[in-house]
C-alpha cells in the first residue's frame, strides 16, 4: 500500500530542480516506491571537500532533499507544506568517487511533524551516511510566517 498523497513520478521530480541546488550538486530522482523515494548524487568537484573525499554537507544535502520531497508527496499540496525542521547525520565511511544513493523511509508521518530515515550508501551498497529529518507540517497560507 503506498504512503504518497500526491505522488510525483520521478520525471516529474528531475524536470522541476532547474536553478536549484539539487541541480547544482547533481542529485537526481531514480525511484518512487511504495513507502520510499530513492536518488543519486555525483562524487566530483561539486560534492567533494578539499581532501577529496565526498563532503558531509553534500551527504545531508541528499538526505533532506529525499526526505522533505518525500513528505511534501504525504500531504495534500493545496493545503499543507513541509519544511525542514531538524536533520541530523552520522558519516560511516568516505567516498572518494562514484555515485551515492540515498533511500528515504518515513518513521513517522503525523499531521503536524514527518521524521523520515535517509540511509546513503556507496556503488558497492555500503553504508556512507545515515541522516534522521523531521519535518514540519505546516498550513500553505502559513507559507510567508
Amino acid at each position: 500500500m503506498s504512503i504518497w498523497r500526491s505522488q510525483r513520478t520521478v520525471e516529474e521530480l528531475n524536470g522541476t530542480q532547474s536553478g536549484t541546488l539539487i541541480q547544482h550538486l547533481g542529485i537526481r530522482f531514480t525511484e518512487v516506491g511504495a513507502d520510499y523515494l530513492r536518488g543519486t548524487m555525483p562524487v566530483d568537484e561539486r560534492t567533494k571537500q578539499p581532501f577529496g573525499l565526498l563532503h558531509g554537507g553534500a551527504s545531508v544535502a541528499l538526505a533532506e532533499t529525499l526526505g522533505s520531497i518525500g513528505a511534501s508527496m504525504c500531504v495534500e499540496p493545496a493545503k499543507f507544506l513541509c519544511v525542514g525542521q531538524e536533520i541530523n547525520a552520522n558519516h560511516v565511511r568516505a567516498v572518494s568517487s562514484g555515485l551515492v544513493t540515498g533511500t528515504a523511509r518515513p518513521l513517522h508521518i503525523g499531521g503536524r511533524t514527518h521524521v523520515w530515515s535517509i540511509e546513503i550508501v556507496n556503488e558497492a551498497g555500503k553504508l556512507v551516511c545515515v541522516s534522521r529529518l523531521t519535518m514540519a507540517v505546516i498550513r500553505a497560507e502559513n507559507r510567508e510566517s
